[in-house]
């Protein structure tokens, strides 16, 4: 007997297929003795349209909403271009699945979709669309190697044991389609204009506080007052003719002049005194490496470093190199690797670091920040796999070494510097304060050299303290306080990631990582980047270089949406992390979608009472 396993798209299909050296394709699948392996494309099938429903739901009225069915139907999903008809090869491939899996030979199914809500709700959709009585089996792999997908297929699961993973991600498809069906039609109805001059206004639970983010940022730029201060900087000369450069902080310890002529005033006085090194602070520091990547950091990196890049485009590579077998699984939040990794990671990094200049210098090793199951959460993090790759593009070059050096990285030296600071004081009465000269030196290279990280640290003289020193010069410096940066797109997915809390500079702060791992944040890692693009798609948002910032449009709505959950991040948030204990078994489907019908209706109904035309 066999049985039909069913990929998430034709190019898993494949990986599957040749890990069990499977020769035999046919019209929508693989055929070998023990298996068929056939294949969806992403979703095949899609929810009821309102007017699928009811008739009269084709009309634009308000007195029809809200409108929530009953029950929740599926179709075979539309064509993309023509959206009044069927899209012909989901139907076909839909036909093809059914076929293989009522075959007399076939006594069982295996979902071998994506470990994710997403992956889950696409199979679940097939079963419930054929309602087959066969039994199903889960396939969960992070990497699509020959190695893991035979060891996956060694253990697979019942399928019922996905349950939670499948009502978090039905709960997540039915609240999206009762937000975005109803708060949608009625905004279009009341704030899109009408006729033929009327324009959607599209309402989403993550499109609207993402949107926030970017307005509140604009906003604070352009409520911000410019504000200037003075610093007075002397530059001293050693005994050995050495320069450096220190800065005046007065018997406050504080730098910042507001009165310029103060500071001229002491400037002058510099002239031809002397300085004492009255303190000689050395302090040895470590530097470790950055996490591995999670996706959302991955995303952040490109975007930032090269040009023309969106997150949505990093995604889409990450998930090639993925589905090539070349890296693991890329819809990740994790910045860690399950303790149980350990050798297997060791093989892949005897097979990553070969032939490179810095070969002897990477050394496997066994710590917390790289092996750790409290900071892995149903994927770990993005790392390569043991196939090497070939015939890479150049995007995919760009995305592949990045993880590759990042991986790397980790079994590198931890780079060390020696921290020097230097304080001087100018034995006049006019200077109560000191001068304070800070530098750096690099000791240990370390992980830096993977990605020649250069710093444009000060180099400070060697000198003794009671040292005497000159004054050569004296400048003063005007500091005006700039306005914050533009959101791009790496900070604004850090602020999606964390649902705006403020935390430590470091992205690996563990106050970041429980946030992260909890699930309290706008969207997950795998829609993120589709929601800044659709962003960009309905004319909320534009580009800017590489900043963002709202449009006229997206100024307005935020401005006159009379629903302000929809725009709040911690509504927003918490509404996540309640999907995120869908998954877990620990709070019910039925209750969450219960608290979003209540919603819509109220929202609704705020909605319709309200007077403002955006057109």
């Amino acid at each position: 007997m066999k049985k039909v396993i069913i990929a998430e798209k034709p190019s898993v299909a494949k990986n599957i297929a040749d890990a069990y050296n499977i020769k035999i394709r046919k019209d929508g699948y693989f055929e070998g003795d023990d298996y068929l392996v056939t294949w969806a494309f992403g979703h095949l099938f899609q929810l009821f349209d309102a007017k699928d429903y009811d008739e009269n739901m084709k009309g634009w009225r308000m007195e029809k909403f809200p409108f929530i069915p009953e029950e929740f139907k599926y179709k075979v999903k539309c064509d993309n271009v023509n959206r009044s008809v069927t899209d012909k090869g989901a139907e076909k491939q839909i036909n093809i699945i059914k076929t293989l899996i009522d075959r007399d030979d076939v006594d069982g199914v295996i979902s071998a979709t994506d470990q994710d809500r997403e992956g889950e709700l696409i199979s679940l959709e097939v079963f419930m669309y054929l309602n087959q009585n066969k039994p199903i089996y889960r396939l969960l792999l992070n990497e699509w190697t020959p190695d893991e997908v035979k060891k996956g297929m060694n253990n697979l699961k019942e399928n019922i044991e996905m349950k939670s993973l499948q009502d978090a991600g039905i709960s997540r498809q039915w609240a999206d389609w009762i937000i975005g069906i109803n708060l949608t039609s009625v905004a279009t109805l009341r704030y899109g204009g009408t006729g033929k001059e009327r324009k959607m206004i599209n309402i989403g639970r993550v499109l609207l506080p993402t949107l926030k983010i970017i307005y509140d940022r604009d906003k604070e730029i352009e409520n911000f007052k410019a504000s200037t201060y003075y610093k007075l900087l002397a530059t001293f000369k050693t005994k050995n003719n050495e320069e450096f450069e220190g800065t005046y902080y007065n018997e406050n310890n504080n730098e910042k002049f507001e009165d310029k002529k103060v500071v001229e005033e002491l400037k002058k006085q510099l002239k031809d005194k002397q300085g004492e090194i009255v303190e000689k602070q050395v302090e040895k520091k470590r530097e470790y490496a950055p996490l591995l990547f999670n996706l959302s950091n991955l995303q952040g990196y490109i975007t930032s470093k090269y040009k023309g890049w969106t997150s949505d485009k990093v995604l889409k590579v990450a998930q090639s190199l993925y589905e090539k077998k070349f890296t693991t699984y890329p819809r990740t939040g994790s910045v860690a690797l399950d303790e149980s990794l350990k050798d297997k990671t060791r093989k892949v990094l005897e097979t990553v670091k070969k032939g490179l200049p810095y070969e002897d210098q990477i050394k496997f090793v066994d710590n917390k920040r790289i092996f750790d199951n409290s900071k892995v959460e149903s994927h770990r993090a993005i790392t390569p796999t043991y196939i090497r790759p070939t015939g890479l593009s150049k995007d995919e070059e760009i995305v592949y070494n990045a993880i590759k050096n990042r991986f790397i990285m980790q079994f590198m030296p931890i780079a060390e510097f020696e921290e020097t600071k230097l304080t001087v004081k100018v034995h006049d009465e006019n200077f109560k304060g000191t001068f304070t000269a800070k530098g750096r030196v690099q000791r240990v290279e370390g992980w830096r050299v993977v990605e020649k990280i250069e710093t444009k640290d000060t180099i400070l003289p060697f000198v003794s303290e009671k040292e005497m020193v000159q004054v050569i010069d004296g400048k003063v410096n005007t500091v005006t306080k700039k306005p914050p940066k533009l959101h791009n797109e790496k900070t604004l997915l850090r602020v999606m990631e964390t649902c705006g809390k403020s935390f430590k500079d470091e992205e690996d702060s563990p106050e970041m990582m429980q946030a992260i791992l909890s699930g309290f944040s706008i969207g997950t890692p795998a829609t993120r980047a589709e929601t800044i693009k659709k962003l960009k798609d309905t004319g909320y948002i534009k580009s800017k270089g590489k900043s963002l910032t709202c449009t006229d449009l997206g100024r307005t709505l935020v401005e006159i949406c009379p629903v302000k959950e929809l725009l709040d991040l911690e509504y927003t948030g918490r509404l996540e992390k309640t999907l995120s204990d869908i998954e877990k078994g620990k709070f019910k489907k039925d209750d969450f979608l219960a608290m979003i019908k209540d919603f819509t209706v109220e929202a609704v109904d705020d909605i319709e009472r309200g007077k403002i035309d955006i057109f």
